[in-house]
């Protein structure tokens, strides 16, 4: 039996392989990639080189530059904050607390709302801060 041989070159290419590779390597960047969205009140967090990754949580209480106090996206008044992380607490029965203070904030409103959040029963806190580069 003769095989015949040829030595042309391929004039068509094959693109299905490609897009294959293409689609997979998709695949594995939307895997894993973290997509993290802060959702509520903008805030400039201090820096740190030290910083890990708190553990997830829906006790959220934000103070920007103007000592406004947010519990998620909802704007309260100091004197209300521990009556609405109880709440927050009888909903979600979490122990662990994340303040996010912007940079500017004085030391003060950052020990009320731990003692707000003491006098309910809370005994973790994490305040957020951005890495530092």
């Amino acid at each position: 039996m003769k095989f015949e041989i040829s030595n042309k070159p391929l004039a068509v290419f094959s693109y299905s392989s490609l897009t294959d590779i293409v689609l997979l390597l998709v695949i594995f960047f939307l895997l894993t990639s973290q997509f993290v969205i802060h959702t509520g009140v903008k805030v400039k967090l201090p820096g740190s080189r030290t910083n890990d990754q708190a553990e997830p949580t829906q006790l959220v209480v934000t103070i920007t530059s103007e000592n406004a106090v947010y519990i998620g996206s909802e704007q309260i008044g100091i004197d209300q904050l521990a009556l609405k992380i109880n709440e927050s607490l009888q909903i979600n029965d979490q122990n662990n607390l994340v303040i996010r203070a912007d940079k500017t904030v004085q030391i003060d409103i950052v020990i009320k709302v731990i003692d707000a959040a003491k006098s309910v029963g809370i005994g973790k806190f994490t305040i957020e801060t951005e890495k530092e580069q």
